[in-house]
C-alpha cells in the first residue's frame, strides 16, 4: 500500500534527515529558516546549549514590510539576521534550510545574509 504524504510531512522528514548531521556550536551557530505561507523566520541557534542567539522575521516592527510573503521581504529578513549576528560577534554560521528547497524565498534570505557579512 502506497500512502502519499503531504508536502509539509515530506519537508519535515527531509529536515530531520539533515538535522541528524548538522548542528550549530558556540563558535559557529546554526542559521535556521522557517517559511510559512505568510511569513519567513530566521534564527541563529547554538545547539550545544539549546539557546537562540538572534532572530529576525517579517513580523519585526523595524522592517515595516507591506507584503511579507515574497522574496523581497525574505531579503530584508536575511539582511536583518546578518546585522544582528555580526553585532553579537558571529560571522561564520551553518546554514539550515529547514528541509525547504534552496530556491525562491529561502535563497533570497541566504544571499542577503551572505551579502551582509555572514559566511556559510
Amino acid at each position: 500500500m502506497i500512502t502519499k504524504l503531504d508536502k509539509n510531512a515530506t519537508r519535515q522528514k527531509r529536515h530531520a534527515r539533515v538535522r541528524a548531521k548538522l548542528s550549530g556550536t558556540e563558535a559557529r551557530p546554526r542559521l535556521n529558516v522557517f517559511r510559512s505561507n505568510k511569513h519567513i523566520y530566521a534564527q541563529l541557534i547554538d545547539d550545544a546549549t539549546g539557546v537562540t542567539l538572534a532572530s529576525a522575521s517579517t513580523l519585526d516592527k523595524e522592517l515595516n514590510i507591506e507584503a511579507a510573503s515574497n522574496a523581497e521581504a525574505a531579503k530584508q529578513v536575511g539582511a536583518l539576521i546578518a546585522k544582528r549576528a555580526v553585532e553579537k560577534g558571529y560571522s561564520a554560521v551553518v546554514f539550515d534550510r529547514g528541509g525547504y528547497l534552496f530556491h525562491g524565498r529561502v535563497k533570497a534570505l541566504a544571499d542577503a545574509a551572505r551579502e551582509n557579512g555572514l559566511q556559510f
